[in-house]
């Protein structure tokens, strides 16, 4: 299956991110992509009050999400915000496939570390997600969930041989190299393919932000089940294209039994 990580920087602006949905999703499918992964908060970025713009997934914002995809004739990953219970919001990835098909996964892990209490205003999921895609069992995941291998280990548990993972990525010192270590780390764990998309860093455009939040590094990449990186962009906006093999999944499983050899 050939996937498309679209690394951008999103704006406060729900409206104007959809534009940046679209203008994506075209371009991963002139390029042959089924699956177009977008970051975490793609519906808006940190740093702004959500609550107001949280939708439900059958909402206007998730409605445009899933013509887009419809009329790109491919699945689209895309962070969004949907209101809780107890007033609130969930982080949210929508899964909108091309035949108009919705499915989401509500962030688990919150990101309260480095300074910064995410559970203040977002509320944890508790379910885990995986889908079949053009033949290929895919689980998802958002952001601090790499910190837990757990989490990882279970979505390979219920057949996941890629694992989907959008991301705001906190800046500051060896964060970057953290990102890294940690998704080849995942990939390793659950001898999966890990696609790992993030907010582009706001200063490679230009833009400063002064709220603290997570507003991302960038450095989206594409690790195998061996953890070997296999493409990946720097800081700044753009767009990584590959092919993931099921075969692969196959292979690491059978030279690295993980998952047979547990214990625990």
């Amino acid at each position: 299956m050939r996937i498309a990580l679209c690394q951008l920087t999103s704006t406060p602006d729900p409206q104007a991110n959809l534009v940046l949905v679209a203008e994506n999703a075209k371009r991963a499918a002139e390029r042959g992509a089924r699956l177009a992964v977008f970051p975490e908060a793609t519906m808006a970025c940190f740093g702004v009050s959500l609550k107001p713009l949280a939708e439900p997934v059958g909402g206007p914002w998730a409605s445009e999400v899933s013509r887009i995809a419809r009329e790109a004739g491919l699945t689209i990953a895309a962070g969004m915000f949907t209101p809780a219970e107890d007033g609130r919001v969930r982080n949210t990835l929508l899964v909108a496939g091309p035949d108009g098909s919705a499915s989401d996964y509500d962030k688990i892990h919150l990101f309260d570390a480095f300074g910064f209490a995410e559970s203040r205003t977002v509320a944890p999921g508790a379910e885990l997600l995986v889908l079949e895609l053009d033949g290929l069992s895919v689980g998802f995941a958002i952001c601090y969930d790499v910190r837990f291998p757990e989490l990882f280990r279970a979505l390979a548990d219920r057949g996941a041989g890629v694992v989907v993972l959008p991301a705001s990525w906190g800046a500051g010192p060896g964060k970057v190299a953290q990102w890294e270590l940690l998704v080849r780390a995942r990939a390793l764990d659950s001898t999966c393919w890990v696609a790992a998309c993030g907010q582009a860093d706001p200063a490679a455009s230009g833009i400063s932000s002064k709220s603290g939040a997570p507003t991302g590094v960038g450095h989206s990449m594409v690790v195998d089940p061996y953890g070997r990186v296999r493409e990946r962009l720097g800081a700044e906006p753009g767009m990584l294209v590959v092919d993931v093999d099921g075969e692969e999944v196959e292979r690491a499983r059978k030279d690295i039994p993980v998952l047979a050899n547990r214990r625990l």
